[in-house]
C-alpha cells in the first residue's frame, strides 16, 4: 500500500530500511492506545553499522547522518506497527537521541537535528517533536547514534 508518507520519500529519495529485528530480550515496539513507542534505533546504513564517537573521530555532518538514519530506521519500525501502512502515521511525539561523544563535546542537539530534519522534511509539520539529545560514554556496538521515539498512530 502506499502512502502519501512513501510517496514523499520516494521524493527525497529516500527508502526505509526493513524494521530491524531487536538485538536482545526486548521489542522492537509496543502499542499502546493510539501510541507506539519504539525502541532505540541504532544508526545503521546500507554499509552496515556506523560507528564512532562525535569528538573524537566523527564530525558533526557525518553525525547527523547517522541520526538520519535511526530515523528511517524508526519509521520502519512505525510501519510495521501499522501492519505496513505508513498512512496511519498521525504524528511524531517525541524522540530521545543518544550520541555517543567524548566528555567535552556538547553538540548533540546539532547531531539528533540530522533525525529532527529528516522527519520534518517526510511528514511536514507532524514531523515536529518533543526531543532530547544527550551524551553517552558509549553505545551499543560502538554506533554513533542511537534514537528511541513515541509516535502517535490512527
Amino acid at each position: 500500500m502506499t502512502s502519501a508518507i512513501d510517496q514523499r520519500l520516494a521524493e527525497l529519495g529516500l527508502t526505509l530500511p526493513d524494521a530491524p529485528a531487536p538485538a536482545a530480550n526486548y521489542v522492537p515496539w509496543v502499542r499502546s492506545g493510539n501510541l507506539v513507542h519504539v525502541s532505540g534505533q541504532i544508526s545503521q546504513g546500507p554499509g552496515g553499522l556506523i560507528r564512532g564517537r562525535l569528538g573524537a573521530d566523527m564530525t558533526v555532518e557525518e553525525g547527523a547522518a547517522a541520526a538520519r538514519a535511526c530515523a528511517l530506521a524508526l519509521l520502519a519500525q512505525v510501519k510495521a506497527a501499522c501492519s505496513g501502512d505508513l498512512s496511519r502515521l498521525v504524528r511524531v511525539v517525541k524522540l530521545t537521541g543518544f550520541v555517543n561523544s567524548t566528555p567535552d563535546f556538547t553538540d548533540q542537539p546539532k547531531v539528533i537535528n540530522g533525525a529532527s530534519d529528516t522527519l520534518v522534511a517526510i511528514l511536514g509539520d507532524a514531523g515536529r517533536h518533543a526531543r532530547s539529545a544527550v551524551s553517552a560514554a558509549s553505545l551499543p556496538l560502538g554506533v554513533a547514534v542511537e534514537i528511541e521515539g513515541i509516535f502517535e498512530v490512527a
